[in-house]
C-alpha cells in the first residue's frame, strides 16, 4: 500500500499522517521484540492494537476516497438552465414555471438555488435563465430531466378557446470540482457590462456582470449572481466548462447511442421528454410511456416520484399515451 497517494488528498492527509506513525510504532515493536525475546507477548498485544488502529485509519481513508470518486461521478452541485422554445410568450412562461418547479422540489429536498442570469420577457417569462442547485444527490436526481418540455393548454391572452403547444428546453449541467477539460485562455473572449435589477443597488453601479464565450464552440455564459467581477468570471469559467463538456457527452452519447440501452433517453436538449397536458391535468413521460395527473401539485414542486421512476427500467412494450 501507498500511503503517499493518501497523503496527497486533503481529505486524508491527516489520517496518512497517524498512520504513518502507527507504522513507525510497530517497526520499534518488532525490533525490541527481535532484540528482547522476552518481550515477545507484550510485543504482540501491542502489534495487534496497533493493526486495530491502522485497520480502523484505512478504512476510513477508503471511504473518503470511495465518497469522493462518488461525487465525482454525481456531482452535488449542478446548472439548471431553462430557455423558452417555440410557442413566444407562452414559451417563457412556461420555461418560468419549469424553472419554478425545481426551485420548489429543491427547497423539498433542502438544496439551495441561486439564480446565475436570466433573460425575462415582457410578461415575466423566462427567454432563458441559469440557476445554480446544491445538495446531496442533486446530479442523481436531476439528471435526466435534460430535453424538452412540452405544454399544451388556453393562455389567458385567447379568447377562442384554442389550445396552444409551448415547449421550453431544460438542461442540467454538472459542476465537477476535479475537470480534466483544459480551456486554453486565447480562446475565452471576455465582456463586462452592469448587472441588471432593480433598487439603484451597488451590483448595478459597477459593470460587475460578465460574459464568457468560448470562441471554438461559439458557447457562452453570463453570470450575476456575485456582487464582484472577478467572482462572477470565476462562476462565469466554472459555468462554461460545464457547459462545454455536457455538449462532449452530448456528442459521444450520439455515437453509442444504440449501445446504450440502459439509458433513459440520449441526453439530448432537443429531445422532446415530456408534455404537460393542463386541459388532461396529466404529465406523460414519453422515456418511459408513463403519465401522473394532480399538475397543481407537481409544479409546486412535488416530482419525487418522477424523479423515482426515472431509475427503474423502461417497458419497451408500451404505448405513449401522448400518441407520439
Amino acid at each position: 500500500m501507498d500511503i503517499e497517494l493518501y497523503k496527497k488528498n486533503p481529505k486524508t492527509t491527516y489520517l496518512a499522517d497517524m498512520y504513518a506513525k502507527l507504522l513507525e510504532e510497530e517497526a520499534g515493536v518488532l525490533a525490541m521484540s527481535q532484540n528482547d525475546p522476552t518481550m515477545g507477548e507484550l510485543a504482540q498485544s501491542e502489534l495487534e492494537n496497533i493493526k486495530t488502529q491502522k485497520d480502523e485509519l484505512m478504512k476510513q481513508m477508503d471511504e473518503i476516497i470511495e465518497g469522493d470518486k462518488e461525487e465525482e461521478e454525481f456531482p452535488n452541485e449542478v446548472i439548471l438552465e431553462v430557455r423558452a422554445g417555440a410557442g413566444g410568450d407562452e414559451a417563457s412562461l412556461f420555461a418560468a414555471e419549469l424553472a419554478g418547479m425545481y426551485s420548489k422540489y429543491a427547497a423539498l429536498k433542502g438544496w439551495s438555488v441561486k439564480k446565475v442570469d436570466a433573460s425575462e420577457s415582457d410578461l415575466g417569462g423566462y427567454k432563458e435563465a441559469s440557476f445554480e442547485i446544491r445538495g446531496k444527490d442533486v446530479y442523481r436526481k436531476l439528471r435526466y430531466e435534460t430535453g424538452v418540455h412540452r405544454v399544451q393548454r388556453i393562455p389567458d391572452t385567447e379568447k377562442s378557446g384554442r389550445v396552444h403547444t409551448s415547449t421550453a428546453s431544460v438542461a442540467i449541467m454538472p459542476i465537477r470540482k476535479f475537470s480534466k477539460l483544459i480551456i486554453n485562455p486565447t480562446d475565452i473572449e471576455t465582456e463586462t457590462s452592469r448587472a441588471g435589477g432593480k433598487g439603484g443597488q451597488n451590483v448595478n453601479k459597477v459593470e460587475s456582470a460578465v460574459r464568457l464565450i468560448h470562441i471554438p464552440t461559439g458557447l457562452w455564459v453570463r453570470s450575476t449572481a456575485e456582487r464582484s467581477q472577478n467572482a462572477n468570471k470565476e462562476k462565469a469559467m466554472a459555468i462554461l466548462r460545464a457547459k462545454i463538456e455536457a455538449q462532449m457527452e452530448e456528442e459521444e452519447a450520439k455515437k453509442h447511442s444504440k449501445e446504450r440501452k440502459d439509458q433513459i433517453g440520449t441526453g439530448d436538449r432537443s429531445e422532446k421528454i415530456r408534455t404537460y397536458n393542463i386541459l388532461q391535468d396529466r404529465i406523460t413521460d414519453h422515456r418511459l410511456k408513463r403519465s401522473w395527473h394532480n399538475l397543481e401539485k407537481i409544479m409546486a414542486g412535488e416530482i419525487e416520484n418522477i424523479i423515482e421512476a426515472m431509475s427503474q427500467p423502461v417497458d419497451p412494450n408500451a404505448k405513449d399515451e401522448e400518441g407520439e
